[in-house]
């Protein structure tokens, strides 16, 4: 009888599911997208799509997602890339300044490439350069399906349009698309969250 407890008591118990930290690089472009393609000067063709983020203190920023998919002959061969970028640059905030200052999404597997050049496996690279952007990742981490990016420093926006904050666009790469349409959800460093339409291989 107490076997029998025990085993249902085991079951009954909901499993952890760890944490595991992702490692985040710095890269430039466009020499990231040679990762992609063997194409010369190594061209990608890319699609967006953008969403709105209102903010509690009034005004909206845009949440940008941008897929594309690596091509014969490259490292990233029949894979799909996502990147994002969060763009709080004509964010107006009416009452105080709100900023953000992680995302998590819904992804799934991540695949590890090299997208730094120094021989060793990379899960998230950060267009450092050559890009938009003044703000990077300070870490990324798996639960489960769910991936967190925590930014460097807070996401904020201003007191005037074309003051705001705006990330580097950040990326990983999935075996699974075409991609999908998922929800993000944003945190406020006062709290508030935001969920908000996004794509990922999920």
């Amino acid at each position: 009888m107490k076997i029998i407890l025990l085993a249902l008591l085991v079951l009954l118990t909901p499993l952890s599911v760890a944490a595991v930290p992702l490692k985040v690089v710095s890269v430039g472009a466009p020499g990231i997208n040679c990762v992609f393609t063997t194409a010369s000067p190594c061209t990608i063709t890319v699609n967006d799509t953008v969403s709105n983020v209102p903010m509690s203190a009034g005004g909206a920023g845009r949440l940008q997602s941008r897929t594309f998919k690596g091509m014969p002959g490259s490292a990233a061969n029949g894979m799909f890339a996502y990147e994002y970028r969060l763009d709080l640059t004509n964010a107006v905030g009416a009452l105080n300044i709100a900023c953000i200052d992680w995302m998590t999404i819904s992804f799934g597997p991540v695949i590890s490439l090299d997208y730094n050049a120094d021989s060793k496996p990379d899960q998230v690279f950060v267009v450092t350069s050559g890009g938009l952007g003044t703000i990077g990742i300070a870490s990324a981490v798996q639960t489960g399906s769910t991936v967190k990016f925590t930014f460097s420093k807070p996401v904020c926006e201003a007191g005037a349009p074309g003051k705001g904050d705006t990330t580097f666009f950040w990326g990983l790469v999935s075996k699974q698309g075409p991609p999908k349409t998922v929800t993000a959800t944003l945190h406020e460093t006062g709290g508030a969250t935001h969920v908000v339409n996004a794509r990922s291989p999920m």
